[in-house]
């Protein structure tokens, strides 16, 4: 990373202290940026001493500790916003690091993974909360902000033990004030895994199919690192649901934040039902990995799309 005490640069890339080089797929876009006169900054979003006005753009990229802080962290947005334009914007940003966007967009039709929303609010005791655990199957908890799988189990509602345990992780969340999502594991993705669907621009630029993260109950400490290796299985094309739905997402991102479309960046992750439809797992708007590497020609046309709005 580049002492930043002086700035050289008009772009910063934001990062975490415990990624000060960047993570790894995002190396090739710094120096795609280079190689169109661009140079850039590597910056730790939380560094006091950082002056983030001498930037006129800062690209958020792998800040993936927020989740410890996400007040602190949308705090930072907003602060870098007065000074610079941050990209995503900080609005779109604290929108969707909650993943309560999610009932948003179901309500505008999106279909998204089946949940069930616990809120710290109510009060909820260990029989209100197995109450709402499915009769069978494999279901997952985890709190509503969250990042690659942090705080997140499975657990098999067959097996008391496995119930016992999904109950005491729903209720630790819930007791330190943290909205939670109950969700029924749908199976289909062990076999066909998940899709990525990046958009650029609001245009489609590229996707991956990826490994299932999911193997079993929470267990604090079994992260890696500040969250959990995404494992890419293949680049590809999606399939032709697969595109449509990613596109019906990003046209309702534009209706949902009409004064910010087209939005730099987009990943739309999707996972098959039982029927084998695609449901929405999450939209990434914030400090998606964009997976560069395994996709030929990605890197070129986010570092294109970027010097575009410098």
């Amino acid at each position: 990373m580049q002492d930043v005490s002086e700035p050289t640069a008009r772009l910063a890339l934001a990062t975490c202290a415990q990624l000060p080089e960047l993570d790894a797929d995002d190396l090739p876009l710094r120096a795609a940026l280079h190689e169109r006169g661009v140079p850039t900054d590597v910056v730790v979003w939380d560094d006091p001493t950082v002056d983030w006005s001498a930037y006129s753009r800062v690209l958020i990229r792998s800040t993936w500790d927020y989740t410890d802080r996400p007040t602190q962290f949308s705090d930072w947005t907003r602060r870098v916003e007065r000074t610079s334009t941050l990209l995503n914007p900080a609005d779109v940003v604290a929108w969707n690091i909650d993943k309560t966007y999610l009932r948003d967009l179901e309500q505008r039709g999106i279909p998204i993974v089946p949940t069930i929303w616990l809120d710290p609010e109510r009060n909820l005791d260990a029989r209100a909360i197995h109450t709402r655990f499915p009769a069978f199957g494999d279901f997952v908890i985890k709190p509503t902000v969250s990042a690659g799988s942090r705080d997140t189990g499975r657990y098999d509602a067959g097996e008391t033990p496995s119930r016992s345990l999904a109950i005491t992780h729903a209720k630790n969340l819930l007791a330190v004030g943290r909205r939670v999502m109950l969700q029924r594991y749908l199976t289909q993705v062990d076999t066909q895994g998940e899709s990525a669907l990046v958009y650029v621009d609001g245009e489609f630029s590229h996707a991956v199919r990826k490994e299932p993260l999911l193997e079993g109950p929470y267990r604090a400490g079994e992260t890696e690192g500040v969250m959990f290796r995404e494992r890419v299985l293949a680049a590809g094309e999606p399939t032709e649901r697969e595109r449509a739905l990613g596109d019906l997402v990003v046209a309702e991102l534009g209706k949902v934040f009409p004064d910010r479309a087209p939005l730099l960046y987009t990943r739309v992750d999707l996972i098959p039902d039982d029927e084998g439809q695609p449901v929405v797992l999450e939209v990434e708007l914030a400090e998606p990995a964009l997976f560069f590497e395994p996709s030929p020609g990605a890197v070129e046309r986010f570092a294109d799309a970027v010097v575009a709005r410098l």
